[in-house]
Formats: structure tokens, sequence, C-alpha cells
């Protein structure tokens, strides 16, 4: 089934026209710094911990894929259409030079679509991202549901089912998207109309870490006013103290110089504490260790 991804890809993109060239569809040793990102890379989020687990991988045994790059004659540079992941665990692993297979230039919408794909048929992206990678190639190429079915080989429930996350609020879609909880639950939460009661039954699903089914009975009733068949079980833990004023103000101060969650904690001595700085991608952690090292 996974080898469907990408049917149709030639009927929708006509392939470029190949200029004379040794390197175009060859497989070259390019140093990593003359490779660019694609800007129009559909996910948003490479997970620390699995980067680092790839990484491990590559110092051991070597890429086993080439990334699939383009080669811009003015500025000497490839700029990357798929394979990030595997060109940032490349970096992680110290590696100077990786395989790159040299297409020739590439339309940016076509980078798109090969860069949708080619995630897709790695399962790499989560689904707030896979929506917004299918919603962005629909309006690029101005194409139907239909067609993208066609175009990225699923079927059109799974196609239209994934494009309704959308339609959550931007608060459970970070959830969603930060894996704090499932797709099931989303979907749990896509059945309520009222968008209170969907608010307060997905801080409930958070609090009480509830699963999928037990969700879904909640989502059933919500909306027809009767009693839930499923008796809420009281939060645990003692009631959390509201933190002091100059500690919320510094939170508030220290995340917006680093553009991330902060969270500052004290002990009963308030002279001690902790302080949790969240990122959500290596960017994110990159970008922040660049600003505490500054």
């Amino acid at each position: 089934m996974r080898q469907a991804l990408g049917r149709g890809l030639e009927a929708l993109i006509p392939k470029a026209q190949e200029k004379p060239s040794g390197s175009i569809g060859e497989i070259l040793r390019v140093p990593i710094e003359k490779i660019r990102p694609n800007p129009l890379q559909p996910r948003k989020n490479f997970d620390p911990e699995h980067l680092s687990e790839l990484a491990s991988s590559i110092k051991e045994h070597g890429l086993a894929q080439p990334v699939l790059a383009s080669f811009d004659a003015v500025s000497k540079t490839y700029e990357l259409i798929a394979g990030e992941r595997r060109l940032r665990a490349a970096q992680l692993a110290g590696l100077k030079e990786i395989d790159v297979i040299v297409r020739p230039d590439t339309p940016d919408k076509q980078k798109l679509v090969l860069a949708l794909v080619e995630n897709l048929q790695r399962e790499d992206l989560n689904p707030i991202e896979q929506a917004l990678g299918y919603l962005r190639v629909m309006k690029e190429y101005q194409i139907s549901q239909t067609q993208l079915v066609a175009l990225i080989g699923k079927s059109k429930s799974a196609v239209s089912n994934t494009l309704r996350l959308l339609d959550l609020p931007e608060e459970i879609q970070k959830a969603l998207e930060f894996e704090q909880i499932s797709e099931g639950h989303a979907r749990a939460l896509l059945m309520i109309q009222n968008p209170i009661e969907k608010q307060r039954l997905f801080k409930i699903a958070l609090e009480q870490k509830l699963s999928v089914r037990d969700l879904e009975d909640l989502a059933r009733n919500a909306d027809s006013g009767s009693e839930s068949p499923i008796a809420l079980k009281p939060v645990r833990g003692r009631p959390r103290k509201e933190k002091p004023a100059d500690i919320r103000e510094l939170e508030s101060a220290l995340q917006h110089i680093l553009g991330t969650k902060v969270d500052i904690k004290t002990k009963k001595d308030p002279t001690k504490g902790s302080i949790s700085i969240h990122f959500y991608s290596l960017s994110d952690f990159e970008k922040i260790v660049n600003l505490l090292r500054a």
C-alpha cells in the first residue's frame, strides 16, 4: 500500500526537460555546507531524540539513502528537495559530505509535492503537518481533494479526515502536533459541535489522560445534554498553588526573550528552584542554546 504513494505524480507534474549535464540524475558526494534546506518542507518539527538515534546509526553504518536536491548554477549550491531529516542527522553525526541525487532545476510547487510525498512514504509527518501539506498542495496547484487523492495514493476518506483536523482550535492542534493527545482523541473532539464543551472535554482528556474510547463516549453525549456514562475522576494530587505574580512576570519575560514556554518552580525555600525551558524542534533547541551562549 505504501508503494502506491505518489501514483499520478508524473501525470500532474510533467518531467522537466533535462539539460545536457553529466551530473543530473547521478549520485554525487557534496559538502554538507553547500546544501540549503527546502523552504517548502512540510515537516516543521524534528524530534531531537529521533534525530540523535538516526545520527548514531549514520555514524556506524553511513547514510543508507542519498538526499534529493537540485543544483543552483548561480550560487553554486544545492537546494534540498527531500531528505531534510537525513541531512540534519548527518550534520549531527559530524559528516562533512553526503551522497546527493541531483535533479534538474525544479519548480517550487514540484519541490513541495516531492517533499510531501517523500515524508508520507516514510510516515515522518504528524497529522497536523500532513493536513497542512495537503492543504498547501491543493492551494498551490488549485486541485480538488479527489485529484489530491490520486496524487498521493491515499483513500479519499483518509485525506478528508486528516484535513478536518484543521477545523480544531489551535490549542488542540498544537496538543496533537506535540503528541499530548493522539489523532484518535482529536477525532473524538471533532464530534463535538459546542466549542465550549469541546474545550472543556479537551482539558479533561489532558488532565485525566483519558483513553480514546472514554473520550468518544463523552463526546457522543456532549451536545445532547445527556448525562455521561463515564464518571469523571477527580484530578489527583493537591490543588495547584498559584504562582506569585513576580514569578509569572519573570516567566513571561523569559518566554518573550526565548520564544518558547518557560516554567519556573520554587521550593519551600523561595531562593531555590528550577527553570524549565521547553523546545519542540531541533531548530528551537539550537536557537535557545545560541541565545543562552550570547
